[in-house]
């Protein structure tokens, strides 16, 4: 034909052109690559911090230490830090845990008293033999390594403590905690921010910081410090969080596998989902209407997420500046 198109070379240009908006998009990504990661929209302002800290000549340890800053000093988020939802005996305990790709690694447990919960994880990396101190102990290392001592719960806090407390069945009793609006280990009564940064040199490093389940019980401790559990990283590999009911994470070792999947050459979207998927075989009816989500980052920049249920988000900022809150996928619909 001429002077037109045949239906071959239509759907030749077409797969053209679809091919180029592709390459357009890795080229863009090349250019402008990922250098936060983070859970939850809260995670947006924290990628800020970590990117300033980039700019400012910071390492990637640098960065996501300072973007997981920002939650815990937030009092208005309950789920990080001071103003976290306390126990059920009314401390609000801290778990924080940060890593490089060098393979190390420091993390605190049920710390009290102290906001920055991640620079006393730092401080047990680059300061003790150790990989964890957990209760008085790590709040005694934090008071002498020159961390101010500050009341964590904020009469807000403590209200919500209180109104709890009026209905509570205060005994032992498995997920009794969970009683909370909106699904176990939702954004609406529990979670943590897992951060993780990626250098334009591709070096990479990683932070958790969380107050735990609101209204646990006391001495209870989740994934979120528990190096494979809550957090995990590998160099040449890529970096792994877990957000949602952390005890379900922990059976699995959650991020270990995220990571040791993309080890074994699965996309961080689909390490993601093999992850939850497993929980899912695993526990059945366990599980019914409680949250587990995890996101990844690889070594080359790609970024995956999948969760169980709906609602799971997570915030994308580029060196560039650009920056994104999108939804992640999710296996179940919302919970009935």
């Amino acid at each position: 034909m001429s002077g037109g198109t045949t239906r071959r070379g239509a759907i030749g240009l077409g797969a053209t052109a679809l091919a180029l908006a592709a390459a357009g998009r890795a080229s863009a990504a090349a250019s402008d690559p990922v250098a936060v990661l983070s859970t939850w929209d809260f995670g947006k302002a924290a990628n800020e911090a970590a990117l300033a800290a980039f700019r400012a000549g910071g390492s990637a340890l640098d960065a996501v230490e300072a973007g997981a800053k920002v939650p815990e000093a937030d009092p208005d988020n309950h789920s990080v830090g001071y103003s976290g939802y306390p126990d059920r005996d009314g401390h609000v305990t801290l778990d924080a845990i940060i890593m490089d790709q060098d393979g190390r690694v420091g993390a605190v447990a049920a710390l009290e008293n102290v906001v920055h919960a991640i620079s006393v994880a730092r401080l047990v990396m680059e300061k003790t033999p150790h990989t964890l101190l957990v209760g008085e102990g790590a709040t005694r290392f934090a008071l002498d390594n020159g961390m101010p001592r500050a009341n964590l719960l904020t009469p807000e806090a403590e209200k919500a403590w209180r109104d709890w407390l009026k209905t509570a069945d205060y005994r032992p009793i498995a997920n009794v905690e969970n009683h909370l609006p909106g699904p176990p280990g939702s954004r609406l009564n529990h979670d943590t921010i897992g951060i993780m940064a990626r250098g334009r040199d591709g070096h990479l490093a990683a932070a958790c910081t969380t107050s735990g389940m609101a209204f646990k019980m006391r001495g209870r401790v989740g994934d979120s410090p528990q190096a494979g559990c809550g957090l995990f990283l590998e160099k040449g590999v890529g970096a792994a969080a877990s957000t949602g009911v952390g005890e379900e994470v922990t059976r699995i070792a959650g991020t270990a596998r995220v990571v040791a999947s993309m080890r074994a050459g699965l996309s961080p979207q689909a390490a993601c989902r093999e992850a939850v998927e497993h929980i899912a075989r695993l526990r059945g009816e366990a599980i019914k209407g409680m949250q587990v989500g995890f996101l990844a980052l690889g070594a080359d920049g790609r970024i995956g997420a999948f969760a169980l249920l709906p609602g799971f988000t997570y915030a994308v900022t580029r060196h560039s500046g650009a920056a994104e809150v999108l939804p992640s996928p999710s296996l179940l619909g919302a919970p009935a």
